[in-house]
């Protein structure tokens, strides 16, 4: 029975990467495509203009007309790439269910598990996060990275359902790592915002020294500042839940191992995303860092985050080396 349902997990887990794979190309054909067709309708109505002198009317409601048309078509483009997400999320729920019902335990006790649960509450944050704003240009990076993950611990890092090792065997497991990959999830859209935001802010200080300018499907994303303030949000969120991640961590170590703080590798690098973050909120809330240092500053704390999980689990030894291969 175990070994069908760990089966039946794996094969839910390819099929959600082959859907993930299929909305990775429709958000960025969404992204091309929009650029493509606003750069030639504004070419075609710089064009009217400039042979009809203020243009006529009709002719200007026509191309104003084509350009909603356009719009339509790519908005459908970017909604079809959203409903895949959605599917995908749910193939990869019940892969990870499945998972954990093989295993008769929550299923993050290894690089595969934690790989499979972490980039599913990435995506989860990803579609709860578009409910309120639309951030569907940060889906092609969502999707993306949610492939590159899950392709690498499905072919590198599989493992067989395996009991728990003695120190995870504790309810804190379920609260230290759900509560880490809550605060992960949110840290990478803000990554992702964060990320758009400079290459946003590169365009526009192009377009106000009259230069010309790059990657024309940015022209009807958010400026730059309107991205910053996104992941802000997300990325204070993220920090409430990392917070509550260091000190959960800290009193199940003493729990497990007898001490709260023990300088493990696992430990400081915990601390470290922590202080970078912290650094980033101090920093733009009371020293005025704005844009591109913020930006950077960010984009240094998921960095972290993303070293942590894989360089630290795989190569740095500890009492936290359980978190590797097996």
């Amino acid at each position: 029975m175990t070994d069908t349902l760990s089966q039946f997990s794996v094969l839910a887990l390819y099929s959600a990467m082959a859907i993930y794979a299929i909305a990775f190309i429709l958000f960025t054909f969404d992204l091309a495509r929009g650029a493509g067709r606003e750069a030639n309708a504004a070419a075609a109505s710089d064009s009217i203009v400039r042979s009809t002198g203020e243009g006529s009317t009709a002719t200007l409601t026509r191309v104003a007309a084509d350009a909603s048309v356009r719009t339509v078509a790519r908005r459908r483009l970017a909604s079809i790439a959203m409903a895949l997400t959605w599917l995908g999320f749910l193939f990869q729920l019940v892969a990870t269910v499945l998972r954990g019902v093989a295993a008769s335990r929550v299923p993050w006790a290894n690089m595969y598990e934690f790989a499979m649960t972490g980039t599913l509450v990435i995506v989860l944050v990803f579609l709860i996060v578009n409910l309120k704003w639309d951030l569907t240009f940060v889906g092609a990076f969502t999707t993306g990275l949610i492939l590159l993950l899950l392709g690498l611990s499905a072919t590198s890092y599989y493992v067989e359902v395996v009991p728990l090792p003695p120190a995870l065997q504790s309810y804190w497991l379920v609260i230290h790592v759900f509560v880490a990959t809550l605060g992960t999830g949110f840290f990478a859209v803000g990554f992702a915002l964060s990320l758009t935001q400079l290459f946003q802010a590169r365009r526009e200080h192009r377009a106000v020294d009259a230069k010309p300018t790059r990657l024309g499907w940015m022209s009807r994303l958010p400026d730059s500042a309107q991205l910053e303030n996104y992941a802000y949000r997300l990325i204070i969120i993220g920090f409430i839940f990392w917070t509550f991640t260091l000190i959960a961590g800290a009193v199940w170590a003493e729990k497990a191992w007898g001490r709260y703080w023990g300088w493990d590798t696992k430990e400081v690098w915990t601390f470290i995303i922590w202080t970078i973050y912290a650094g980033y909120i101090h920093a733009r809330s009371t020293r005025g860092w704005r844009g591109t240092r913020s930006a950077v500053l960010a984009m240094v704390g998921f960095g972290s985050v993303m070293f942590n999980f894989t360089v630290v689990n795989i190569y740095f030894k500890g009492l936290h080396a359980y978190s590797g291969l097996s």
